[in-house]
């Protein structure tokens, strides 16, 4: 598919990958790396969570926070000790390649369809496809992440599903995370696809709307996947089980369901660890 018009620059988002964690390892055995996607991180998540099990167990948790793509890709080079990912179908296949073990559903949330509170492209309450169809249509900006990411990912395949090739000038693609994608779709009064995590996080700067939401199709779910440490003898086999139980446990499922649930009237996340496995 020929590239849209980009937005932005792609180091930030790349510089992710010149880090060696399996030197991490070798030269700080209390350190746990864990990659995840940035919606996670954006929407101040981890910044709840982990500061109490690195004061409880005494693990320094060093984040890296890229597109579920490129976590895919340290994974393969074992270089993450455990992963926090939200595109199922290349989770499965990154486990039957023999890189990951242990798959655990963590929890769900909502990709949305924004768009500028006028909706020049009159997508609001359509379906997902017809929205898509709409905004191609109309040559409206549309802004992507354009990452790889799982984000990214679910995009394209919604696109696919609208037969749609979004390859024309009114496509751009930021190679960057959910929360700077966001501020640059504000900006070009554009439409996008976002988490509705992230979104809530920053909507306050935003004026943009939920256009298209509710749709089977915009299920997002994120898992939690850990190192074979057969593959990757150096990574932090007990630390990423150690990270991994704790982030299942009742106990957190608690706190990720109540996350900014007073602030917002909705949990940013819906846990899923203590209902079974959802794909």
């Amino acid at each position: 598919m020929k590239q849209g018009a980009r937005v932005g620059l792609r180091l930030l988002s790349l510089l992710p990958l010149f880090f060696s964690a399996p030197s991490l390892s070798a030269q700080e055995p209390g350190t746990i790396v864990l990659t995840t996607t940035t919606s996670v991180r954006d929407a101040g998540l981890l910044g709840e969570l982990i500061p109490p099990f690195e004061h409880s167990t005494g693990y320094v948790v060093k984040i890296i926070a890229v597109g579920s793509g490129q976590a895919m890709e340290l994974g393969r080079r074992g270089e993450s000790d455990l992963l926090i990912l939200h595109a199922p179908a290349g989770e499965l296949k990154f486990l039957s390649e023999g890189y990951g073990v242990d798959r655990r559903p963590l929890m769900h949330n909502e990709f949305v369809i924004l768009g500028p509170r006028d909706d020049p492209a009159a997508v609001r309450g359509k379906p997902v496809r017809d929205a898509f169809r709409s905004i191609a249509a109309t040559g409206v900006p549309f802004v992507s992440r354009g990452d790889g990411s799982g984000t990214h990912i679910r995009e394209l395949e919604l696109w696919r599903a609208s037969g749609v090739a979004p390859d024309q000038a009114w496509y751009r693609e930021t190679g960057q995370g959910m929360g700077a994608t966001l501020v640059i779709a504000h900006e070009l009064r554009a439409y996008t696809l976002t988490d509705i995590g992230t979104l809530l996080a920053h909507n306050a700067a935003l004026q943009l709307d939920i256009l298209v939401s509710g749709d089977s199709s915009l299920f997002n779910s994120y898992h939690v996947i850990r190192a074979n440490p057969d593959r990757f003898p150096w990574v932090n086999a007990a630390g990423a089980r150690a990270l991994a139980d704790y982030l299942v446990s009742r106990e957190v499922q608690q706190r990720i369901a109540a996350f900014r649930r007073e602030e917002f009237g909705r949990s940013l996340f819906v846990p899923d660890a203590l209902a079974g496995q959802r794909n």
